[in-house]
């Protein structure tokens, strides 16, 4: 079971900053979905940046959504938050 995404914020390039339940923040690049399918509209920079979190996972209009487990293991740590 992967940790589920609390928080998301789009970066440049078409990366994520995500951060996980286990407080875990990681970025994910968008870039190798943006010629299949339906990921090609968030080659829109506009509609890239209106990503928001929907239940565990990431999701944008039209309910264009990646696999929890994916961002999760396809991601680059960044940091481990301190909670305090």
């Amino acid at each position: 079971m992967y940790p589920s995404v609390i928080a998301v914020k789009p970066l440049d390039n078409y990366r994520l900053k995500i951060t996980f339940e286990n407080d875990e923040v990681k970025c994910f690049d968008v870039n190798p979905y943006l010629e299949i399918g339906i990921f090609k509209k968030l080659k829109n920079k506009d509609f890239f940046r209106s990503v928001k979190v929907s239940f565990d996972s990431v999701e944008w209009d039209g309910g264009i959504d990646i696999d929890p487990e994916e961002l999760y293991e396809q991601s680059t740590y960044l940091e481990k938050l301190q909670r305090k």
